[in-house]
């Protein structure tokens, strides 16, 4: 039997990721896990609007996304529960700028998006930033065959429903090929 749970999202989990941006010409980061796909080259970040980092997002028109492995959990918990306004969170990393010059990245993350603002999107209480990905960098050890590999990232998952922090677990299936043997009684193929 399903039970009712009112208007809850349950598009968990959801990757967990540090955002950088620039803010009184220094590097800020900010952890931030409503990170959508817009399309292949495109994402939206949704930030509430007392966010130090939403400033430097909207005056330079550039952001980093990073993405955190399972071994800086305690880093990126961190770097959501205090502002940048009191606290230098760059001081905790070894920050690099890529072509854009404006978007502060985290060496120590496996894998670093690079993004210029193409639009933001006004709700009552949160930002939306959407970002074209200009650059993405990734070391090497965390690639298998010239492709990024996550079982070797271990991205750090968020859940809301439970405000936990996961880590992935085995390959399923391949994508756009598994459901190619599947059969129904009584359906042509």
């Amino acid at each position: 039997m399903k039970i009712s749970l009112g208007a809850k999202n349950c598009l968990y989990p959801m990757p967990t990721t540090i955002v950088g941006a620039n803010v009184n010409g220094g590097p800020n980061y900010i952890t931030i896990a409503h990170v959508g796909i817009m399309d292949l080259g495109t994402i939206s970040l949704g930030m509430n609007k007392i966010h130090h980092t939403n400033a430097g997002i909207k005056e330079n028109r550039t952001f980093s996304v990073n993405i955190p492995s399972v071994a800086m959990v305690k880093e990126t918990d961190y770097c959501g529960l205090v502002s940048g306004k009191s606290v230098d969170k760059a001081s905790l990393f070894s920050n690099f700028y890529g072509r854009l010059e404006t978007a502060p990245m985290i060496k120590e993350c496996p894998i670093n998006m690079e993004c210029k603002l193409i639009q933001t999107v006004d709700f009552p209480r949160h930002d939306i930033f959407i970002g074209e990905i200009m650059e993405t960098y990734c070391e090497d050890k965390y690639m298998t065959d010239n492709v990024v590999d996550f079982a070797k990232v271990q991205p750090i998952l968020f859940i809301m429903n439970d405000t936990g922090y996961w880590q992935l677990g085995k390959r399923l299936a391949q994508a756009w090929n598994i459901g190619k043997n599947y059969k129904k009684t009584g359906l042509n193929p």
